[in-house]
């Protein structure tokens, strides 16, 4: 499984980028691409540019120590660096969108562009040593916590006279940045006046104090101010892959710290949202689902998203690696059997993004705004890395019966994906 996960990421998700999404004249990469890597859209995206970053580096890193890799982890990092960054905005804020030589488009009133910034910086400094990227995803995770402390700093979506609000969002961009950071800098450096360590704290513990709820067996997006649930269309609204991402961020601090509450939470977390999002029926992972069962406003709703699905195959192994549990190896196998018929595309490459309820692909596209290379090698580095700490006579069954998959190959799926195939479903 381990050899399955690594060869579909330097086989196939890769060098699809490579060869489609680099930006040799800019710098950068570029992710609004069609199915066989066509070039749709040369606007870039700055959340790509970190998360980009990050990807190249953390495989160079992990001791695939290709030239193609560093090359282009470096040109994302200086093209974010360099050409992402609004220059006339008083804290020098990254922008949401550029044109592909950087010029500014569209700023978004969050700061989730310098939290994927930072953990590219922070992965390029742990592939290169050079000191200029620790020092920049220090100060752009500093300008992150800044906003998110301050208030007045980010507008508020609602009036916050009438309906105050907070989201489950920052929370865990802030556990995941400061996990990144940790682990690329093998230390515990300070930020914005606390540990790295102590920041990923305080985040789980407002995700354990206010958003989970025991009784609901949920994991809340929006709360009040103290946690509390407002019966509408976006207090009810749940988000089953948003939460397993948070899941795994959580018994990754507890791999860290040894905490073993935080296990025990990051499995909570884990089986609440299964048990609300598997779709049983036709399987996956349904969108959304409502806090009470009750009709959802997102017409969107029912369809299967590649990215919650990646969070799921990390989430169970990861849970399966912590217990040994059977539960979460069959949790594993389900999730991964699904996520490996539904979702690559043989013919073209790479994976479909989009698919409707019954798991037919709805668009063609393989990246855009939103979908690019992140979510799915991270997934693959992430379990190939799991797998390898498991002794191979202790990979249960149920993970090893699917361990094929991602190779079911370019020949055998073809036919039956271009059958699959569908603008209209």
């Amino acid at each position: 499984l381990a050899k399955d996960y690594r060869d579909a990421l330097l086989s196939d998700i890769l060098p699809f980028w490579l060869k489609h999404g680099l930006d040799k004249a800019n710098g950068g990469i570029r992710t609004a691409v069609g199915r066989h890597g066509e070039l749709l859209d040369s606007d870039k995206s700055v959340w790509f540019q970190g998360r980009a970053a990050w990807v190249f580096a953390s495989v160079y890193a992990s001791g695939e120590r290709r030239p193609e890799y560093l090359e282009a982890a470096l040109s994302c990092a200086c093209f974010l660096r360099d050409r992402c960054v609004d220059q006339s905005h008083p804290d020098h804020k990254l922008l949401f969108t550029v044109t592909e030589c950087g010029d500014p488009l569209r700023m978004r009133r969050y700061v989730f562009s310098e939290c994927f910034a930072a953990s590219g910086y922070a992965a390029v400094w742990r592939a290169t040593g050079e000191e200029q990227w620790k020092g920049l995803a220090i100060d752009t995770f500093a300008l992150f916590l800044r906003y998110l402390s301050e208030p007045g700093l980010i507008p508020p979506k609602t009036s916050p006279s009438t309906r105050p609000m907070k989201g489950l969002s920052p929370l865990i961009m802030t556990l995941a940045t400061a996990q990144d950071l940790r682990e690329a800098f093998t230390e515990d450096v300070v930020v914005h006046g606390r540990t790295l360590t102590e920041w990923s704290a305080a985040a789980i513990a407002e995700i354990r104090r206010d958003f989970c709820k025991p009784d609901l067996r949920a994991v809340c997006e929006t709360v009040g101010p103290s946690g509390e649930i407002y019966d509408s269309f976006d207090g009810r609204l749940l988000n089953p892959g948003h939460a397993i991402e948070g899941a795994w961020f959580i018994l990754r601090e507890h791999r860290h710290t040894k905490d073993e509450s935080l296990k025990r939470l990051g499995l909570d977390m884990l089986e609440w949202m299964w048990e609300r999002g598997w779709d049983k029926e036709y399987g996956g992972l349904l969108y959304f689902v409502d806090l009470y069962g009750k009709p959802i406003q997102e017409y969107w709703h029912f369809m299967k998203f590649w990215w919650p699905h990646n969070e799921a195959v990390i989430a169970t192994l990861m849970a399966y690696v912590l217990t040994g549990e059977q539960k979460f190896a069959e949790m594993h196998r389900k999730v991964h059997q699904w996520t490996y018929t539904h979702f690559p595309d043989p013919e073209g490459g790479e994976w479909f993004g989009y698919l409707d309820r019954e798991g037919r692909p709805t668009s063609e596209l393989k990246g855009t705004m939103w979908k690019g290379p992140f979510h799915i090698p991270r997934q693959m580095l992430v379990c190939w890395k799991l797998v390898d700490e498991i002794a191979p006579k202790e990979v249960p069954k149920a993970v090893q019966v699917e361990a094929s998959t991602p190779q079911i190959g370019r020949a055998s799926c073809r036919k039956e994906c271009r059958s699959r195939w569908s603008p209209y479903h």
